[in-house]
């Protein structure tokens, strides 16, 4: 634990009585103190002492009581000046505040830290209800797990205002990852819709980008309904993010079941990406087609193969896109009007898409 935690508790102390109270570790250091002058001594015949104790022990005008860990062994000891029976009283006071707050303090980081195993894989699965019983961790409420990844400059303050909008530290979870990465574990109502995620990532990218001006992607996956399944929920996230920086970077919001068939590309062998365009255009590579050809193409997607709403939005004749559309079949032997072909162009298009993003890594 930090020094300053126990300070901040021992600072308290001070409003109820005029004594002084500390705060000593192992070695006798007075790590925290109402009495900043005391900072920094060090009393090794007192951590002795108290070591040996298993109540209040007077010593040098000072009583002392000391603060187990879990292993049975002293690791701090809470002292207030003084030897008298209100001074054993004090001290006594002191301990059960300073041992609570470490307790909540410990338990509190214990959790996160237990969180953050499970998303990174860093727990066996059998320990996993181990350790949620012994920090009383409901293991089969649904939880959404949020990727939240920072786009350009990064800031470390993240942290604190993701931590803000979740107040419920007993419930949600916000774990930093790396320099750009912070993941969200959010307890959600079995109820909670999609759409309700959606809004919430849009929540958070919102608070970032006008509290700290930072830029974000947010992934989120499946909801988790086992605290076993954050694994799978996180890596659904990174997916998220990874597949929609290739197929849709416009989008900062990526939700996992709306991927489609990218997802299923993106897993795909390179090797085997390449067979497939092969095969696809025997007669002319898909590089053969111009830019103005390519976007004619887009725009016929966008708007369902539909030729006449595809020929308004490109303020051109009716006629002159099929003529286009016929020149595209000539080309690549695909008649685009027809749904089979159309299909298996699209899904072409993508492949390229994502083997030119390969080659850019």
């Amino acid at each position: 634990m930090s020094n300053s935690i126990f300070q901040n508790v021992i600072v308290q102390l001070k409003e109820v009585s005029d004594r002084t109270f500390g705060v000593i570790d192992t070695e006798g250091t007075v790590i925290a103190c109402t009495d900043a002058t005391l900072l920094g001594e060090r009393w090794g015949d007192a951590a002795v002492k108290a070591a040996g104790a298993d109540g209040v022990v007077s010593f040098n005008q000072k009583c002392f009581k000391p603060i187990w860990n879990g292993s049975g062994n002293m690791e701090y000891a809470a002292f207030c000046t003084g030897s008298d029976d209100a001074a054993r009283s004090s001290c006594q006071l002191a301990y059960i505040a300073l041992n609570d707050f470490k307790s909540f303090y410990e338990e509190k980081h214990d959790r996160g830290t237990f969180v953050k195993n499970i998303i990174m894989d860093n727990i066996l699965p059998g320990d996993i209800y181990i350790r949620a019983k012994e920090l009383h961790f409901a293991t089969d409420v649904p939880r959404a797990v949020f990727l939240v990844r920072q786009v350009g400059h990064t800031d470390v303050a993240t942290v604190d205002v993701l931590s803000g909008m979740f107040p419920d530290k007993s419930a949600d979870f916000v774990v930093s990852i790396n320099e750009s990465d912070v993941a969200v574990v959010k307890q959600i109502l079995p109820t909670t819709e999609q759409e309700e995620l959606e809004k919430l990532a849009q929540s958070m990218a919102d608070t970032l980008k006008n509290e700290l001006f930072i830029k974000t992607v947010i992934g989120f996956g499946t909801v988790a309904e086992h605290l076993r399944s954050l694994a799978d929920s996180y890596k659904e996230a990174q997916t998220a993010i990874d597949v929609g920086k290739v197929f849709d970077s416009e989008k900062t919001i990526i939700n996992y079941l709306s991927l489609g068939i990218g997802r299923l590309i993106y897993q795909l062998p390179t090797t085997l990406c390449e067979i497939f365009l092969d095969e696809v255009f025997q007669k002319n590579s898909i590089d053969a087609l111009d830019k103005e050809t390519l976007f004619t193409i887009n725009k016929f997607f966008e708007n369902n193969l539909n030729v006449s709403e595809t020929s308004r939005k490109l303020f051109v004749h009716r006629n002159t896109l099929v003529y286009r559309l016929e020149k595209i079949k000539k080309i690549t032997g695909l008649d685009l009007r027809e749904f089979d072909h159309a299909i298996v162009f699209k899904v072409a298009l993508m492949v390229r898409q994502y083997l030119n993003s390969r080659k850019t890594q």
